[in-house]
């Protein structure tokens, strides 16, 4: 079970850069169109691989009505609140209501780390307050904070807006949550597309990864809803070399899963903001091969 309308692949979209360190409109527009060609579900921004910390407020809400003014409607759009306070969070919630957006992926506050029991309270007090079906991303091993599977359950249980879940686990681990959750919940994973396959078989209603995999994200996505589990692990296997170098850490994504979604989409130079780590010769041309027989992005 999941709630209708919210399933399959939502690439969330990279930020890049001009020369300027300011952001590149054409490359949300490429991304957009790239992701609505390969037959994307939906498409979210301003989670870790959008770089949203390092983004001002202003950039974030430039970023958001660029996102959405491109889409036209063409598919639904989510959206991460990053924030400090409750009172930040339900602000930029409402905001993207506001914009037409069709959920929100609340993230624990940035600057300081919430024992178990306030995060549970600081996710429900913003959830109640969204005016669109909300989500909390759930990653404690790349953000350093997260819940238990126990106070997710608590988190349906106390706050019914609570219609979605952004994951960042194995397969096995995103299994024992869905469980807990019993089908009322959307649970959704991330972390590149690691373990697609198998994160469908244990029950999750799509994946959020970058966009440099997008054609291939949707070509297992729809072998797996066919029953075609032998099409969809051939297709895994034969990505699955670029997905393990990109997904060393969130810093090694930024600096090369970026570049290889800018080669598929034909973007040209990119430019780092930082602080990130800057591509090495090596590290390029592990790159350089990995993505050789990509064809382009739609």
């Amino acid at each position: 079970m999941t709630v209708p309308g919210f399933t399959g692949i939502w690439p969330i979209l990279y930020a890049f850069f001009d020369q300027r360190d300011r952001l590149d409109h054409q490359a949300v527009l490429r991304q957009v169109e790239a992701c609505v060609a390969a037959g994307a579900d939906g498409i979210a921004a301003l989670g870790l691989a959008t770089e949203v910390a390092k983004l001002s407020d202003a950039e974030r809400r430039t970023l958001m009505r660029w996102l959405v003014d491109g889409v036209r409607g063409r598919l639904p759009v989510a959206i991460t609140v990053f924030g400090e306070s409750e009172a930040e969070q339900i602000n930029f919630a409402s905001e993207a209501a506001s914009q037409g957006v069709s959920w929100v992926i609340l993230q624990p506050p940035p600057r300081r780390p919430l024992p178990e029991d306030e995060l549970l309270a600081f996710f429900g007090r913003v959830i109640d307050a969204c005016p669109i079906p909300a989500a909390i991303q759930n990653a404690p091993d790349y953000i350093g904070v997260g819940l238990s599977d126990a106070s997710i359950r608590r988190l349906k249980d106390e706050h019914p807006n609570f219609l979605l879940l952004k994951g960042e686990g194995s397969a096995v681990s995103i299994r024992r949550t869905i469980d807990e959750l019993r089908g009322e919940v959307s649970v959704f994973n991330g972390r590149g597309g690691l373990e697609l396959s198998d994160i469908l078989r244990a029950g999750c209603a799509g994946m959020i990864p970058a966009p440099e995999l997008v054609d291939v994200h949707v070509a297992i996505w729809k072998a797996a809803q066919a029953g075609r589990w032998e099409e969809a692990d051939r297709l895994y296997a034969d990505v699955l070399p670029l997905i393990v170098f990109v997904m060393q850490s969130i810093p090694h994504m930024l600096t090369y899963g970026k570049r290889a979604a800018a080669r598929r989409l034909g973007l040209g130079e990119v430019h780092d903001r930082m602080p990130g780590d800057l591509p090495t010769p090596f590290g390029l041309s592990v790159l350089d091969r990995l993505v050789a027989d990509l064809p382009p992005l739609p």
